[in-house]
């Protein structure tokens, strides 16, 4: 589950929604072996990390980063989601949990289906 995703990576899932974290994905994938999907933390101060989660991929975790130093919280990637499914975009900052999420349409899975 992403809540157990969440706690291998970061020690905890308490995530709380926020508009600092901006999560872009299309909201139709045509393909769901290449889903474009950005997050863009750079407002936020002291990001740690970002995680990146297919809600319903058999393994829901589809990477994560992590940061230091005077990096800028923003990572872009091309997932494999075998359906239509959340995806959802961890960032610990500041020795906090924050979450965006947005749902994706798949057309033609991405994991055999």
């Amino acid at each position: 589950t992403i809540d157990e995703g969440a706690a291998a990576v970061f020690g905890s899932a308490a995530a709380a929604d926020s508009a600092d974290v901006k999560l872009k994905a299309p909201a139709i994938a045509e393909n769901g072996a290449v889903v474009p999907i950005e997050v863009d933390a750079t407002s936020i101060a002291g990001v740690e990390g970002i995680a990146i989660f297919a809600s319903k991929n058999a393994v829901p975790l589809a990477c994560s980063y992590k940061f230091s130093g005077a990096a800028k919280g923003f990572a872009a990637v091309r997932i494999k989601m075998g359906e239509t499914q959340d995806v959802v975009a961890i960032v610990k900052a500041g020795g906090k949990l924050l979450k965006a999420k947005s749902e994706v349409k798949v057309t033609i899975g991405g994991c055999g289906g």
